[in-house]
């Protein structure tokens, strides 16, 4: 008999990547699927939608996610409405936040619930706590009563903690066996938890002692006590802890999986990798789009209304800001008006400055997500970016003086120029090192919207040291 053909990485992505041909390349398809008109070419369009259902039923949850992410809105409804009600649950919870309101917008509470009742209770909670629908109530009433009473926890803790990531799904032993008796207990079990990697050893009141791992109980003698080999002082979390801190202690320290314990030591429920991978995924995403001064919520293919509600905040901002710079330049109109060069000059001020600032503020925003920065190492970070930008300055600074001298043969505005720049790249480093850390000890994220500061700061002190000097030294 001929084993069966797996279903490989790479067929995943020509498959993939199929869909997303068919459905943006031939647009009646989507219309076909969803019926909204008949398609010129009917047999063409039936093919391609028969070829997409099969490709449909093949594909995991997490590749179909992918795919819908990847797609317009009419075109992620065709193939939203494709998807099998058991598999709807699975594709929701791969999905991101950003096209949730596009995949639910047509269903029903009660088939929203459907889609729900295969998924684990963790993932369930998740759903019905994020969708932009209140179903917490709807779902309540089908679960089991100790079930109920775990998700009752859960709402109690904020959405970036612990608690409302932690899984229940744990596998509990007793101190006083062997492993033999774990082994037979694990076997009649049939299965475990994903992710397992180990046991937690706890006594009868669900109070931790310990974990054990997988590989122990396989290398040990089964007639070994789990006391004797098990680990007293395990890695755990309370539920009330924050999420990015955990997901750097599971980097740190190379974690699987960890314990999640209440007050009085009692075991709650555990933390996987799976959601450590996501807390990090969404977390970087969210800060990529705060520092551009973007909505962490907005779908790259939103609707252009949609779009526009997300962004006009910051770009209010920048308008403000512009506007502010463009008064600092008015106010050296003189000076302008008698040396034209000045126009064609001063952008390059203003431009290196933000490059330096926003380089500066990215290695900042690390250092502080990783809590590498202390009270006893500031002015350590503030110099060497002193350092760091006074060399640049001094440089590049030295080069586009003597570009400026060739150009405009006029030594005193090439100098002008090399002490302009290096004026406001030392600027732009102190910036980048004081705005992150003041928005920090204002209890403000330092990613959001950093970058359009520290532009602001740049573009209006380049203006106003360089348009500054050239009035000091070139005007007779």
């Amino acid at each position: 008999m001929s084993a069966t053909p797996k279903y490989s990485n790479k067929q995943r992505e020509q498959d993939r990547a199929r869909i997303l041909q068919i459905l943006l390349t031939h647009k009646a398809v989507a219309s076909g699927i969803l019926r909204r008109f008949p398609a010129p070419d009917a047999q063409t369009a039936e093919q391609d939608i028969a070829e997409i259902v099969s490709l449909v039923g093949r594909l995991p949850a997490p590749d179909l996610a992918d795919v819908l992410e990847a797609l317009p809105s009419e075109e992620r409804d065709a193939l939203w409405s494709l998807v099998k009600e058991d598999k709807r649950g699975p594709v929701l919870i791969e999905a991101s936040e950003t096209v949730w309101d596009d995949l639910i917008e047509d269903m029903s509470d009660k088939a929203l619930l459907k889609a729900l009742a295969p998924l684990d209770i963790d993932d369930q909670i998740y759903l019905a706590q994020y969708l932009p629908r209140d179903l917490m109530g709807r779902l309540l009433a089908t679960l089991p009563q100790d079930a109920r009473t775990q998700v009752r926890k859960v709402l109690h803790y904020d959405k970036h903690s612990v608690g409302a990531i932690m899984d229940f799904e744990v596998i509990t032993i007793r101190a006083d066996v062997t492993l033999g008796v774990v082994q037979r207990y694990l076997r009649l079990r049939g299965k475990v938890p994903e992710n397992t990697d180990k046991l937690f050893v706890t006594s009868r009141d669900k109070t931790l002692l310990g974990e054990l791992g997988l590989t122990t109980i396989l290398l040990h003698s089964p007639e070994t006590p789990v006391i004797k080999v098990m680990d007293d002082n395990p890695t755990c979390f309370a539920p009330e802890d924050d999420d990015e801190i955990a997901a750097r202690t599971f980097e740190r320290d190379n974690l699987i999986s960890a314990a999640v314990i209440d007050a009085t030591g009692k075991l709650m429920g555990r933390l996987t990798i799976d959601e450590i991978v996501d807390v990090v995924y969404e977390e970087t995403d969210n800060d990529l789009r705060r520092m551009g001064g973007l909505s962490a919520e907005e779908d790259v293919f939103a609707p252009v209304g949609k779009a526009v509600k997300a962004r006009w905040a910051w770009l209010a901002i920048n308008l403000c800001t512009a506007f502010v710079a463009s008064r600092v330049i008015g106010m050296f109109e003189h000076t302008i008006s008698q040396l034209v060069a000045l126009a064609s000059l001063m952008p390059i001020v203003a431009g290196i400055g933000g490059n330096t600032g926003n380089q500066t503020i990215t290695m900042i925003v690390r250092a502080l997500a990783l809590q590498h920065i202390q009270a006893g190492n500031y002015s350590f970070l503030v110099l060497r970016e002193l350092g760091v930008a006074l060399i640049n300055g001094i440089v590049w600074g030295g080069v586009m003086g003597t570009v400026t001298w060739l150009l405009y043969d006029d030594p005193a505005l090439g100098g002008v120029m090399t002490l302009a720049m290096v004026l406001n790249l030392l600027v732009a480093a102190i910036m980048g090192v004081l705005i992150p850390m003041i928005m920090t000890r204002l209890g403000k994220d330092p990613a959001v919207g950093s970058s359009v500061m520290i532009t602001a700061l740049t573009d209006t002190g380049g203006f106003f040291i360089f348009l500054g000097l050239a009035t000091i030294f070139l005007l007779k």
